[in-house]
């Protein structure tokens, strides 16, 4: 795609016989030939007209080119990922059990796979490249199928790539590593302590404390209903996710769920991600988590920047929800919901017209629409590269494992409290052992014996 400047509209609106959308979409040397042309036919021209026309003579039209794009998105419609103890449907109720994608979710990623061929006609071949795409997902069923369904809306076979007649697709490769090797795209990354220390200070924090207070008869009364032994902040997302995976399925709910009683499991499935990698220390949070996956990301588009005529121009991630929202939330776009099934984060590198390099960031939360722009803060829509790896260097981690590990002073108050409970038990125990002592001693001297009478003692 190229992204024209305003001085094509503003010459449209001038010439009155041009569409601004039309002259929107020319080449600048179209455009001003289109201009000149509706100036020959126009019988008469204002002094406003006339200097619109020597801009446009004197100014070069600004181009921006599309030169790559890294898109993130989560997987389609699925089936819970478990049930509730009192649940009436039960993991038999779903087609191929729990934690699967439906077909409803193979149609949104159709769409979606689509779209993004429509989007990205311009550079994209039409047909299947290995060189120019990379696919990677986590190792879950519902992911790579994601992946899968959306590479067949992205690209249906052509020409020599259709390989039976009867079948309108083409197989194309998904790259994947083992769940508990994926330190890319699952969230949140096990394996830090830092990140669990930063959770439980969370946890004592107000904002969280209020809010469980806030829904403490609410969740006591979600445990009763569902037969959970503990539904608390943080656990009750999955009653809302089974519950609101089977009414879209239009399954019958039980009479306790009302549209109140949904209404308080979404603000809580919301929050539970927001506490995730918000609400307390939130830029610590990022580092350890959504900025391992920025940093890769910044890293493939600095390096598609600095290499003449690359041939990868587009990086595929499939993951999940809690991956769109660590990412989001590493760029502070994140919005504070739970992204929609088979929503999509698109970064794109564009060369401009001088030869620099912009970063700019769009949203697809349903396919139905237009993607709308995330601005990343303290820049703009067409955020210059520099600056975009400037403003998100807080939250890149410079060496995950070292930063993940409980810092030293924790780790020495823990080592000095520690030592003083084994003091004091010490003192403790040798003060009990001496008085034991001292009251054997004094026992011994009080001691006399009496001998029988008639003894001799001579």
């Amino acid at each position: 795609m190229r992204t024209r400047s305003a001085v094509s509209f503003l010459a449209a609106c001038v010439c009155r016989e041009v569409r601004a959308d039309y002259v929107f979409q020319l080449g600048g040397v179209m455009a001003l030939k289109v201009l000149f042309l509706s100036v020959q036919r126009s019988p008469a021209f204002t002094v406003l007209q006339l200097l619109t026309l020597c801009v446009l003579l004197v100014t070069v039209v600004a181009e921006r080119t599309r030169v790559f794009v890294t898109v993130v998105y989560r997987h389609g419609d699925r089936s819970p990922v478990k049930s509730y103890p009192n649940d009436p449907y039960q993991e038999s109720a779903w087609p191929q059990g729990f934690g699967q994608l439906s077909q409803k979710g193979m149609q949104q990623h159709l769409k979606l796979g689509q779209n993004l061929r429509q989007r990205y006609q311009d550079l994209l071949n039409m047909t299947y490249n290995r060189h120019e795409i990379f696919v990677r997902s986590t190792d879950y069923d519902r992911t790579l199928m994601s992946a899968e369904v959306n590479l067949a809306g992205m690209y249906p076979p052509n020409g020599s790539q259709v390989f039976d007649p009867n079948v309108h697709w083409q197989p194309i490769p998904v790259h994947a590593v083992p769940q508990d090797k994926d330190q890319l795209l699952l969230f949140p990354m096990s394996g830090c302590p830092r990140y669990e220390a930063l959770m439980n200070e969370t946890r004592k924090s107000e904002v969280f404390k209020n809010m469980s207070s806030t829904y403490k008869d609410f969740l006591e009364m979600v445990q009763n209903k569902t037969g959970l032994k503990d539904a608390n902040m943080e656990s009750v997302w999955s009653v809302h996710d089974t519950l609101f995976c089977e009414q879209m399925h239009n399954m019958t709910l039980p009479p306790w769920v009302t549209p109140d009683v949904m209404e308080k499991l979404g603000i809580l499935k919301d929050f539970s991600f927001q506490v995730m990698f918000g609400v307390y220390k939130s830029e610590e949070k990022c580092r350890l988590q959504g900025g391992v996956l920025l940093n890769q990301i910044t890293k493939n588009i600095s390096a598609s920047a600095v290499t003449k005529n690359q041939q990868l121009k587009m990086i595929v991630y499939s993951a999940h929800d809690t991956t769109v929202v660590a990412l989001q939330s590493a760029l502070k776009v994140f919005s504070g919901k739970q992204p929609t099934y088979a929503s999509c984060h698109m970064f794109e590198l564009f060369r401009e017209d001088n030869g620099s390099f912009s970063v700019a960031m769009f949203y697809w939360n349903d396919s139905s629409t237009e993607p709308y722009p995330l601005i990343l803060p303290g820049c703009v829509q067409y955020c210059p590269l520099e600056e975009f790896i400037r403003l998100t260097k807080p939250v890149i981690p410079v060496d995950w494992k070292q930063e993940c590990q409980v810092p030293s002073g924790s780790k020495d108050t823990e080592v000095i409290v520690g030592l003083a409970v084994c003091g004091c038990l010490l003192c403790i125990l040798i003060g009990l052992l001496l008085t034991i002592l001292c009251r054997q001693q004094k026992s011994s001297h009080g001691y006399s014996h009496v001998g029988n009478e008639g003894d001799d003692h001579s």
